[in-house]
């Protein structure tokens, strides 16, 4: 028996049909003739001395040793799919495309792109925000800037940046007196997201408020709309600090019961590998504006 690797082509040929349990459908998504198809599978069945699929009506269904092989061969293309759409970015004047949660990116980056325009001229970078960024990672996407809290996933590098802190924000019209209680935050509307469904109780639990205290007003999709609320003094939001600095420093919220360390940190997701040259240089800039708010 040889040991010798199947021909890549008749390798692609079988992952395309296991995919679509159809020849004609794998023909066409690889560009080339039915027949072609057909053959490749005739000649890797008899390399492996196996049956490979078997036909059910007038369709196909893989076999037991079909599956087990289609478990190697989905994950390995896609590994070389991410690779050569890496390399194929490097070596081009590819913009670096990171992805980042939306609110992260109206309210921290954006203000922020003048003065990483002033200090890294020499990167390209094209910002983005999407929910499935972070399954584009390798592909389409660079690097992801997101929230988590380890253990990391082994299939991405992830460069940490800075612990997420977490406090109740409101608009300065609510507060009756300049030095509340923890307390008295109770009394007032609370605001959630479903973005952060944790947020609140983890900073009930460390003021060692009850939660049966805990109020449940309104609630938003999203992060950045909760936020547009408690300026506007619907009632208090519950936010990462890194999202409010600009809204503290000039009055327009106020953060009167403090922030906490939350076991998330903000990263900076990488797929596996060789990062991009601009990657590194990306990574020192903001840490840098992490650490020193404007």
């Amino acid at each position: 028996m040889s040991d010798r690797l199947p021909s890549l082509n008749a390798l692609r040929a079988f992952d395309e049909t296991a995919r679509t349990l159809s020849v004609t459908r794998a023909a066409h998504a690889l560009h080339v003739t039915h027949g072609a198809v057909s053959r490749q599978l005739k000649q890797l069945e008899q390399q492996l001395g196996v049956a490979l699929f078997r036909r059910q009506g007038r369709g196909l269904t893989l076999t037991r040793e079909g599956e087990q092989l289609r478990a190697s061969t989905s994950p390995s293309f896609d590994r070389l799919t991410q690779a050569c759409t890496q390399l194929r970015r490097r070596a081009s004047d590819a913009p670096l495309v990171l992805g980042c949660p939306g609110s992260f990116l109206a309210r921290w980056f954006i203000p922020r792109l003048d003065r990483l325009k002033a200090q890294c001229p020499e990167l390209n970078l094209h910002l983005t925000a999407d929910e499935s960024m972070a399954d584009r990672l390798g592909g389409d996407v660079d690097a992801v800037l997101r929230f988590a809290e380890p253990p990391w996933p082994d299939d991405v590098r992830v460069v940490e940046l800075a612990p997420e802190r977490m406090g109740p924000v409101l608009a300065p019209e609510w507060l009756a007196t300049p030095h509340p209680e923890a307390c008295d935050l109770t009394a007032l509307p609370m605001l959630h997201t479903q973005s952060r469904p944790q947020a609140w109780s983890q900073w009930f639990d460390a003021r060692g408020l009850a939660p049966t205290t805990m109020r449940h007003d309104q609630s938003f999709e999203h992060l950045h709309y909760m936020l547009e609320a408690a300026l506007v003094g619907l009632g208090v939001a519950i936010a990462p600090s890194y999202l409010v600095e600009e809204d503290l420093r000039t009055g327009r919220l106020i953060a009167p019961w403090g922030f906490i360390e939350t076991p998330a940190r903000l990263g900076l997701w990488l797929p596996a590998g060789p990062p991009r040259r601009d990657i590194e240089r990306l990574a020192d800039w903001l840490r840098h504006e992490l650490d020193h708010p404007a």
